[in-house]
């Protein structure tokens, strides 16, 4: 048997499955393209995450794009990160070109002309349905990860976070963290170390300053109500297609915070909410990480361990996560070692340190009778890359030069024009446009802290009179008339930190009836 038919084998044998699966392409060896040699990556595994890896102009984003239309036609629903805000044109058909007909004739199939249904989204200002979550929601361990906190600092946090909590006050942006905090130093001070122990202003100030500069990010748009819910990814269109969620954060790159918040937040809340699926046919969900390095390269070793458990723990859920990014070593080794799809286009050589990354890229995949890895990684073209998969048992499938298909959909920016038309036929635009703000910590404490100063200068004209009073400034904050009315219709939310969310299951929301004599 000759190499080439022995290449031909170990691919036809790898990459054949029983389950459905997606084609990428074709497998290609010694500059020759293996006509109908299918490269396909089952369903079945897309749920153990994966990598998109290579060097700028390699081909990344397009193969994502492919990735993600495919699992939209196999009717799985998928979130992306458009941080260079090329794959709105997902949402239609490819115009088509010679070039895309000639590179499906080399791999063996025609070209078919597709789209995918498609839901703008936004952290910022760019157009699309904006996205929330309250401060309760974080909770106090992991906000304190996000803002990092010292020790002392986050016991500081989670000690107010308890007390909004036993007093019904609800922490749903962050004004209301930051009246907290005024109110725990100023006002309330007595009281509240009476009730909970000391609280050092030095901390509390340290923690505010900290807010602030989360805030200079962006933040304070992206805390309050109404909070997204991650259920509203999981959605198909009439035709049982997967609608693509594309994440509109053109200017992340300046906001590395902000992104790494939102990140970590919204893995936590899949995993609180999700049920456990075990082991599906193919993924409920998929969640495209772009520019991954955003992600980890300002994270503290306490934030990358919670995410490391995280990515770990959340393909129970159905859920595959795939980071892309120019480089493996971007993404943590015991993250690295999770990814179970590796999808690497090509990497430069321009210095003594780039050719050290190559040698370690090339370690990251399996070893091969028919490739030199380390040599071919450099010399890879635009549309072509080294792929290893798991099979349906689990095991990686033998690495592979692949041919890759085009996108079925334009490989170009919509227009402001067409972005405008698919918001006007949104069905989450009517549920999240509105930015409720609703009676919570700040306008109770500072409705109060008036009631208090106010009554407070009556009892020095009554105490002129000679009459005394034994209540403190604390019980006139929290136990006058208007507290106990208002108070009795105010939902408590729920403060839940990380470590909760990974040991203790929890609803997103509940209600509270307190007896305490001040509501």
């Amino acid at each position: 048997m000759s190499k080439l038919e022995s290449f031909k084998e170990e691919i036809t044998n790898g990459y054949q499955f029983e389950g459905p699966s997606i084609i990428m392409g074709a497998g290609k060896w010694e500059d020759e393209v293996a006509k109908e040699l299918f490269i396909r990556v089952p369903l079945k595994t897309l749920n153990r995450h994966g990598l998109i890896a290579g060097a700028t102009g390699t081909g990344k984003t397009k193969t994502l794009q492919i990735l993600a239309e495919q699992l939209s036609a196999n009717g799985v629903p998928s979130l992306v990160m458009d941080i260079k805000g090329d794959l709105s044109g997902v949402a239609v058909p490819s115009d088509g070109h010679p070039k895309i007909d000639e590179r499906h004739d080399l791999i063996g199939f025609p070209f078919i002309a597709d789209h995918s249904p498609v839901e703008f989204l936004t952290l910022s200002d760019e157009r699309g349905v904006r996205l929330r979550a309250t401060v309760s929601e974080f909770g106090p361990v992991l906000l304190a990860k996000i803002l990092e906190l010292s020790d002392t600092q986050e016991g500081i946090l989670a000690v107010l976070f308890k007390f909004c909590d036993d007093n019904d006050l609800p922490l749903l942006d962050l004004d209301d963290l930051k009246k907290v905090l005024n109110f725990a130093t100023g006002e309330g001070k007595e009281d509240v170390e009476e009730e909970y122990g000391r609280i050092s202003t030095t901390s509390v100030g340290t923690i505010m300053r900290k807010i602030i500069a989360l805030e200079q990010q962006g933040a304070d748009i992206f805390f309050g109500e109404r909070s997204f819910d991650p259920k509203d990814l999981l959605r198909t269109d009439q035709d049982g297609k997967g609608v693509i969620s594309i994440l509109r954060v053109t200017d992340i790159q300046d906001k590395p915070k902000l992104f790494s918040t939102f990140m970590l937040q919204l893995l936590a809340e899949i995993y609180a909410t999700f049920p456990e699926e075990g082991d599906l046919e193919k993924p409920k969900l998929c969640l495209f990480i772009d520019e991954a390095h955003l992600v980890f390269e300002e994270a503290t070793s306490a934030l990358l361990s919670q995410i490391e458990t995280i990515v770990k723990l959340i393909r129970s859920k159905g859920v595959g996560v795939f980071f892309i990014t120019q480089d493996p070593a971007d993404i943590p080794e015991d993250v690295l070692g999770q990814l179970g799809l590796k999808i690497q286009h090509a990497l430069r050589a321009f210095t003594a340190k780039d050719r050290k990354a190559i040698k370690l890229a090339a370690q990251n995949y399996p070893l091969s009778d028919f490739y030199d890895t380390e040599k071919l990684i450099t010399e890879l073209e635009i549309g072509e890359a080294f792929l290893t998969a798991l099979n349906e048992k689990g095991a990686p499938t033998p690495l592979v030069h692949v041919y890759l298909r085009a996108p079925q959909s334009r490989m170009d920016i919509l227009t402001p024009g067409e972005i405008k038309t698919i918001m006007q036929h949104s069905r989450l635009e009517e549920k999240y446009g509105e930015r409720i703000d609703r009676e919570s910590a700040y306008e109770i404490l500072s409705a109060k802290i008036d009631d208090a100063r106010s009554e407070e200068h009556e009892q020095k004209m009554t105490r002129r009179r000679g009459r005394r009073t034994e209540k403190t400034q604390f019980e006139k904050v929290l136990n006058s008339t208007t507290t106990r009315q208002v108070s009795r219709t105010i939902a408590r939310e729920l403060t839940r930190g990380l470590l909760g969310v990974l040991g203790v299951p929890t609803t997103r929301r509940r209600r509270r009836k307190r007896k305490t004599s001040w509501f």
